[in-house]
């Protein structure tokens, strides 16, 4: 007998069209998110979405007793990246997870009980609406993506996100697309480094995940011995508080953490030109891992390959996705040839592409994607201000405090002018790699044995894998 609680009437308020007048018409919120290249936070853009609405009670009587997966962590654990291979994971629904988060009896958190609320963190993270809502495909119409420019963009290529205080994802990369993401309830603590400080973020592809570069270190309590050169990386720190937008540009690393008892975020990736190279770079690392993990140990899957991952593909699925993906990048070359002379000027962006794929997916065919207009001109000078707050790097006094764990300094940017050192565009480096070397370790330390992870983060390092794959995509299109 379904013993499921009856439906509850969920109302909400309603939207009057033109009655929240927006700092920024939909064309040129989309011209800062193709231009510009630092993460800032969008204000007042969002205040009308009936998504906003929806807060952890809001969603629990939305959905209705629906069943979710939750990732359990540690609390008060930052000596190490809590990766997702290390984590507990628990199917619940939202009912039993706001019992739990609120310490109520252990008879109502079900399948939560075994965990102590005050110890462990829970995070229902990169929940696709499309599925999520599948019985209720109207409320994928709550989330306005068209307000950015991207007409046709809601809920259906979104990912919902909802957690507990500490709550986090561990640092890393996102191989494809760029990011907006739009708080919701509760505030998230944003720490993002930009592209060329991946050196000293120590890069590493184990655990595996298809567009996912994580970061060996704990961003917010780094270990300087084992993890010397992250002093050089320059932390860009933000608060991200409900009803704000983050923009996260295309290769930018980010450690996130909840900071509120109850959080939950709505975000979209968007597929950018560059995903078809990207696609080609993430085949050839699936390639190397999957052949060289699963010789060292078939049996082991489960401790490198990360939970989004069903399985170790075979060698030749891997070959036929890295064919794929090579034809798809030269079919999107020929057609980008011949599009500027027919329109003047080429795109750097596929605003009809859907959100990130975190799956191999060789059925589908990205380069079929056509952009609706020409690339507009990058500005000179893009309009920051009370609507449009960059965020800003770390000061240095801040980095040898908590390790960013304070808000107050980003809370003040957000709420006054921004100065001129917001529109720097960064320090180029130029270092190479045998400068990254500790030299005193090298010289003091006996040497440790080689294993196949060490092998796989050098093989698989996002600059070899680069290099590799324009080599590769060099001779097919010879």
């Amino acid at each position: 007998m379904d013993k499921r609680p009856l439906a509850r009437q969920v109302t909400f308020k309603a939207v009057v069209p033109g009655k929240h007048a927006k700092p920024f018409t939909p064309q040129e919120a989309k011209d800062i998110v193709m231009t510009l290249q630092q993460p800032a936070v969008f204000c007042n853009m969002v205040s009308d979405w009936p998504s906003q609405q929806w807060t952890v009670d809001c969603l629990s009587d939305l959905l209705n007793g629906k069943s979710i997966q939750f990732r359990i962590g540690k609390k008060n654990q930052y000596a190490a990246p809590q990766f997702e291979t290390q984590c507990s994971y628990v199917e619940a629904t939202l009912e039993q997870f706001i019992a739990w988060s609120c310490t109520l009896s252990p008879s109502s958190s079900g399948p939560f009980s075994p965990y102590d609320s005050s110890d462990y963190w829970a995070y229902a993270d990169y929940k696709y609406m499309s599925i999520l809502f599948e019985d209720h495909t109207e409320r994928l119409q709550d989330v306005m993506w068209a307000d950015f420019g991207f007409p046709g963009r809601n809920g259906r290529e979104s990912t919902l996100w909802i957690g507990t205080k500490e709550a986090n994802t561990p640092c890393h990369m996102d191989s494809y697309g760029c990011n907006l993401v739009m708080q919701v309830q509760g505030r998230k603590r944003w720490h993002l480094f930009p592209p060329e400080d991946g050196d000293f973020l120590y890069p590493t592809r184990i655990p595996y995940e298809e567009s996912s570069v994580f970061s060996k270190v704990s961003v917010i309590n780094p270990d300087s011995k084992c993890f010397s050169q992250f002093r050089k990386a320059q932390a860009h720190v933000v608060t991200l508080h409900p009803g704000q937008v983050l923009f996260v540009p295309r290769h930018w690393w980010h450690y996130v953490e909840s900071i509120d008892p109850l959080t939950v975020s709505i975000n979209s990736w968007i597929e950018l030109a560059e995903d078809h190279e990207a696609r080609v770079e993430e085949a050839i690392t699936r390639l190397t891992v999957c052949a060289i993990k699963s010789a060292e140990d078939p049996s082991t899957a489960k401790a490198w390959l990360n939970p989004t991952e069903v399985e170790a593909t075979s060698h030749e699925i891997n070959l036929k996705y890295l064919n794929f993906a090579v034809s798809a990048y030269l079919k999107h070359q020929r057609e980008d040839a011949v599009e500027p002379r027919q329109c003047g000027a080429s795109s750097n962006q596929d605003p009809s592409a859907q959100c990130k794929r975190k799956k191999m997916d060789t059925s589908s065919n990205s380069s079929d994607c056509k952009p609706s207009h020409p690339m507009p001109k990058r500005q000179q000078r893009l309009p920051f201000g009370k609507d449009l707050v960059p965020v800003v790097p770390q000061s240095e006094g801040e980095r040898k405090g908590e390790g960013g764990r304070s808000d107050s300094h980003q809370a003040h940017r957000i709420e006054g002018e921004p100065s001129e050192e917001f529109h720097s565009t960064g320090v180029t480096r130029n270092e190479t790699v045998a400068e990254n070397v500790d030299s005193d370790r090298l010289t003091h330390s006996p040497p440790v044995p080689i294993s196949t992870n060490d092998l796989l983060d050098c093989l698989v390092n996002p600059q070899v894998i680069r290099l590799v794959a324009r080599l590769l995509l060099k001779r097919q299109n010879s």
